[in-house]
């Protein structure tokens, strides 16, 4: 961990600016870049490869360290310029006359080389005489190179030191390596440097170190621990703590192991959070949630006042359970709590009981993600009014009934003026939350800011592509429930002969039935600017085994229990690399989960965004 710089000066030396930049730009992330070698990422992790095609995600559950390595020296024989070597050719006047055949230069001459006279040919045979250094006189002296001298700066007087603070963070955050690497692999070499340059350098730098802690394993989060307990204000820049790449078996491979280091338990998480009292955004998951016991859980919800978002993502732990029940039923609850951003995304055994105590105090809740769990009616009707909701996820909620759910998602002011992504899916072989008559209501009552809907395991009937239409004006992702077929998607793209012009970059037809062939109307240049499809398992086999495909500019991909169709541009990346403002930070289609920080896509999160079924 890095510390504060000690008293002694640094000498400082140029720095070029622009150089800085173009070091940070020609990094391999261009879609030409060998993505296995570039990407980096934590074990039994997923992240998004910048490969320049659309759903490519790498795992990690293998280090890298396992790949074949390339040798440090390459003793292979470097090419050689290939010189044609000229032959004798009779003169074109007398062709059985061996006079004459070749002039011959003079003396001084430098070189030899045969020159046939026949015109052009005499000229390409000049060219080849100064390539070969072949010249009729000394080559003039070559210019002296004259070394370019650096001006020289007093400390804390360069150019670089002298920008403003905001603009030197913002050049230094470049550099952030922000999915942690394989294995125990140092990161972040680079800052590490910078902190050794100068005074203000070194301040930018610990602000970017600090504001945005990722714990990929315990021993970093001692090491953490430690230095902000020796440097209490180390702690004060922290806003952010990531545990979504954490995993226990990094270092220690059985759990009494991890056990007797205690370098991760509650007592310490609950220190960590005493020395940070700015933290903003607390990033948990299923690895952790042994750790989050009643103390952390009440110092989260009651003892931060600037913390904005929390995840617990896949917590479902008896004891995390134990910790939320003994919190609802002993400790007076405040009026209103100070979250945004909440995500409780399969949290399967909290009771509906927590999310009757946490839900109506959420009076500025935008985020909202309660997929697969237990959620009540009486919960979700008692989200504030003064709520603006931007994404909200009800997906397998089995506790909510179709009645609640369609009045909440029409009438709530809490949504219908605000609301970007919307997830109402469900199981259909195990749970039907939407029938016919209730997609019947809410399709006509969704806001234009709508981008994302997902409908999947719903009652669907070709009579709702009339009411499908208008939303294809500003939906980017769509998930299709069952009951339609692959005739009224094509209707809902392509009428009375001709394309319907729509924003669809996404589309979800895994509950269709159905085989799409190279020949499908959806793989037509005319269904753009469609980027993906996504298909149920046994379609996507069938139609990844076609080899024509690729010709129609499509291609097959697939990660974990995920397939999707992806068109492809005619140099074989993608058109559209998928970023949006709603997605924070993911690029791929379709996701799972709702994000709550903005960050790229990595660790447990991206396993639960884009690998995973409903």
């Amino acid at each position: 961990m890095a510390v504060p710089l000690s008293p002694t000066h640094h000498a400082v030396p140029h720095f070029d600016l622009s150089a800085l930049l173009k070091a940070k730009m020609s990094r391999p992330d261009s879609p030409n870049s060998n993505s296995d070698k570039t990407a980096r990422s934590s074990f039994s992790s997923v992240r998004e490869n910048d490969d320049g095609l659309a759903q490519t995600f790498t795992r990690s559950k293998i280090s890298s360290y396992t790949q074949g390595t390339e040798e440090v020296f390459d003793e292979s024989p470097s090419p050689s310029v290939e010189i044609a070597q000229p032959s004798f050719q009779a003169p074109l006047t007398q062709p059985h006359s061996r006079l004459h055949g070749f002039w011959f230069p003079a003396d001084n001459f430098r070189g030899w080389k045969q020159i046939p006279i026949k015109g052009k040919a005499a000229s390409r045979s000049c060219e080849d005489l100064h390539k070969l250094s072949m010249t009729w006189s000394s080559p003039a002296p070559a210019a002296p190179v004259q070394k370019v001298s650096h001006p020289t700066y007093q400390t804390g007087t360069s150019p670089l030191e002298r920008l403003p603070s905001e603009v030197l963070g913002a050049i230094i955050d470049l550099l952030v390596i922000e999915i942690p690497p394989n294995g125990l692999t140092p990161r972040n070499a680079d800052l590490m440097a910078l902190l050794l340059t100068s005074r203000s350098i070194h301040a930018a730098t610990l602000n970017t170190l600090y504001r945005h802690i990722t714990i990929p394993h315990s021993r970093i989060f001692r090491k953490f621990l430690a230095t902000i307990t020796e440097y209490p204000a180390l702690a004060s820049i922290v806003r952010r703590l990531d545990f979504s790449h954490f995993n226990p078996s990094t270092i220690f491979s059985t759990q009494s192991e991890r056990a007797q280091t205690r370098n991760l338990t509650t007592e310490t998480l609950y220190k960590c959070l005493e020395l940070t009292p700015y933290l903003q955004e607390f990033l948990a998951q299923e690895y952790i949630d042994e750790d989050l016991g009643p103390e952390v859980i009440k110092k989260l919800f009651f003892d931060m006042p600037r913390l904005r978002a929390v995840d617990f993502c896949g917590c479902s732990s008896p004891y995390f359970k134990n910790a939320f029940t003994s919190l609802v039923q002993s400790s007076p609850w405040p009026d209103s709590l100070t979250l945004t951003r909440v995500s409780f995304h399969k949290c399967l055994n909290l009771p509906g009981s927590v999310f009757e105590a946490i839900l109506p105090r959420l009076e500025k809740a935008t985020h909202l993600d309660l997929a697969g769990t237990r959620v009540t009616d009486k919960a979700l009707q008692s989200l504030p009014e003064t709520a603006r909701l931007t994404h909200l996820n009800l997906a397998k909620c089995r506790e909510l009934s179709s009645e609640v759910v369609v009045k909440f998602v029409t009438t709530h002011p809490a949504i219908i003026q605000t609301i970007t992504v919307l997830s109402l899916a469900t199981n259909a072989s195990s749970h039907l939350l939407l029938g016919k008559s209730d997609v019947d209501a809410i399709l006509p009552r969704l806001p234009t800011t709508l981008r994302s809907l997902s409908l999947k395991g719903s009652r669907m009937d070709p009579s709702q592509i009339p009411l499908l239409t208008p939303l294809v004006q500003h939906l980017e992702e769509l998930a299709i429930g069952r009951g339609l077929d692959l005739r009224d998607i094509h209707q809902l793209l392509y009428q009375e002969g001709q394309w319907i012009p729509h924003s669809l970059r996404y589309l979800d037809v895994s509950d269709l039935d159905t085989i799409i062939g190279s020949a499908s109307a959806l793989l037509n240049p005319g269904s753009a600017p469609l980027h993906v499809i996504e298909l149920e398992e046994r379609a996507y086999e069938r139609a990844a085994t076609k080899k024509n495909l690729e010709r129609v500019g499509w291609t097959p991909k697939e990660f974990g229990s995920r397939y999707w169709l992806v068109r492809m541009n005619s140099d074989g990346t993608t058109i559209d690399n998928g970023a949006r403002w709603w997605k924070l930070g993911a690029e791929s289609w379709g996701m799972r989960k709702i994000p709550v920080a903005e960050a790229d896509v990595g660790g447990m999160y991206g396993t639960f965004m884009f690998g995973r079924r409903l």
